[in-house]
């Protein structure tokens, strides 16, 4: 019997078309001799729909008329199987519109890749492929995120955070940065990717611009210095906190000092007649560095990997300070665009073994879940009175 693999993408998020890119390309590669695949689209408002024509990319230009001919359902676990539902529920017939055995969640971004879709399937009881909530949320804040891998010791540049409160006066939150850095500096949002929302300051006037641009994606801000002289190179890892492995590394190659969403997303594609995510971003592969530079990279990646406890898939990006010689990890991305499958290539893992090992990583954390004890028999509730007549669970002592 298949197993039945739920393909969940799009979300609330500013790189929900990106997801929809990732998942699909995604889902022609899954070994279908062994999968039953569900491509489960979650809308901006998150509503999940699925049906016929939701794996049909084509279909995505007209998204209302699609959602029209498809169906919202909700999943709900039942005698410990996660279910599709149909919402609305008809009065009559059966309600049930199949059945989920592992999710395999293809997002990006926000409220879909920083942990509270990864929470969501585990409170289901649903495994899932990829990082874990903490693993998921933490790689997601790119100053926790820094402060794990400074505390580990890999280097990172130095950066500070701001918050909303700090944005109230702009003059003294610019005096800070400049007392803290010299320009240009590198401006952008703390929890968001494909460099939406990032921007270079090179003076006062264009680091008033940049915050205003951060601060409208989020509530906190990361600041920066700007590596003048900068080599950019990316190398992915596969595998978990216990055992991981390195990809071949990559050199994006862009005329921009910082690499944008156009570049990932769309520059790449227009030549080919659309845009196949992160895969029709131009690059070198192998980048151009050393064979001692390319391993100290690999070895930092899966270092980084390991030390927040990833899993599956995850792409790490790094900087080198060409002036200094020295490499920055600058941060992970724990659901990369396209899976980062193109990088894996080269060393002869193809895309169907890729996408089977990380299914396969999420079936075995979710045994090893299983054997853990979360809970206990005790008769502490036999006991407790609400309104005066007992001093509750804060004074009393188990």
């Amino acid at each position: 019997m298949k197993i039945k693999l739920a393909v969940i993408f799009g979300g609330k998020s500013v790189e929900h078309e990106i997801s929809v890119i990732s998942a699909l390309q995604a889902c022609e590669y899954i070994d279908r001799e062994k999968y039953d695949i569900i491509p489960l689209y979650m809308t901006k408002t998150g509503e999940f729909y699925t049906g016929e024509q939701i794996g049909n990319i084509e279909r995505y230009k007209d998204i209302p008329l699609l959602l029209k001919e498809s169906t919202r359902v909700l999943l709900l676990n039942e005698d410990g199987r996660v279910n599709m539902v149909r919402y609305p529920m008809k009065k009559l017939g059966n309600n049930v519109m199949g059945s989920i055995d592992v999710a395999f969640p293809i997002v990006h971004g926000t409220n879909v890749e920083d942990g509270i879709l990864q929470g969501y399937l585990q409170t289901l009881g649903l495994p899932y492929v990829g990082s874990d909530v903490l693993a998921s949320a933490v790689g997601m804040n790119k100053y926790v995120m820094k402060t794990v891998f400074k505390d580990n010791g890999i280097p990172v540049l130095d950066c500070k955070c701001y918050n909303l409160v700090d944005f109230e006066d702009q003059e003294k939150l610019m005096d800070g940065i400049e007392a803290g850095f010299s320009y240009p500096v590198i401006v952008k949002p703390i929890n968001l990717g494909s460099s939406v929302g990032i921007s270079k300051a090179a003076d006062r006037g264009e680091l008033e611009e940049a915050l205003t641009l951060a601060f409208t994606f989020a509530r906190k801000v990361l600041v920066e210095p700007a590596i003048q002289q900068l080599q950019e190179i990316n190398c992915a890892v596969l595998g978990d906190e216990l055992e991981a492995e390195a990809s071949e590394c990559e050199e994006p190659l862009n005329a921009e000092d910082i690499l944008t969403y156009e570049d990932k997303y769309i520059g790449g594609g227009k030549s080919k007649g659309g845009s196949k995510g992160m895969a029709s971003l131009s690059r070198a592969i192998p980048a151009h560095i050393s064979p001692e530079r390319r391993e100290e990279i690999r070895q930092i990646a899966v270092k980084g990997f390991q030390c927040l406890g990833c899993s599956g898939v995850a792409r790490i990006d790094f900087m080198i300070d060409r002036e200094t010689d020295r490499v920055y990890l600058n941060e992970i991305n724990t659901i990369p665009g396209s899976l980062a499958f193109y990088l894996w290539e080269p060393l002869g893992l193809k895309y169907t073994q890729l996408l089977e090992r990380m299914i396969q990583l999420a079936l075995k954390r979710h045994r090893e879940n299983e054997k853990l004890t979360f809970s206990f028999e005790t008769n502490v509730l036999a006991g407790v009175k609400l309104g005066g007549g007992t001093k509750g669970a804060k004074g009393s002592k188990l």
